[in-house]
């Protein structure tokens, strides 16, 4: 099991696909958790999500945990296919829970009723993606495959 979840094939490939995934979603877990960007913080998001969404309550902190250490993770290229796994789920909960109904496309112009799923849609191929590929070169999971 250590074997496939620490396997890379050592390319840029790995490395540019876990900085993409982990330098965008990096900010979204840091308005979640911290309240950093214009977000509301670890209170207000988790008030949100068990309340709003109707999300259980441990569902809401590991969303948030995810995104935000998940986003490191993927930085660091420490645990990098777990992480891809665990921001797919993610992307196909907000897709089914919150974004299926606004359509397909993001609300660019402020004239939906909320935001599209294609931004889940890249995520989700992009971490499906790193499952295949692994970290990619520099990074931590690259080290125990040397």
């Amino acid at each position: 099991m250590q074997q496939f979840l620490c396997s890379t094939d050592g390319s840029f490939t790995g490395l540019v696909l876990r900085l993409t995934v982990g330098l965008i979603m990096l900010p979204h877990g840091a308005q979640k958790a911290v309240g950093l960007f214009g977000g509301y913080g670890f209170k207000a998001t988790m008030k949100f999500f068990t309340e709003n969404l109707q999300l259980p309550w441990i569902v809401s902190v590991l969303i948030i945990l995810v995104e935000f250490i998940g986003a490191i993770g993927l930085i660091s290229g420490f645990g990098s296919k777990i992480w891809a796994a665990l921001f797919i789920m993610i992307m196909i909960g907000a897709i089914v829970t919150t974004n299926y109904a606004n359509g397909f496309f993001m609300n660019w112009f402020g004239n939906q009723k909320g935001e599209g799923y294609e931004y889940h849609l890249l995520v989700i191929g992009l971490c499906t993606a790193l499952l295949i590929t692994g970290s990619g070169k520099y990074s931590i999971d690259w080290l125990f495959t040397i």
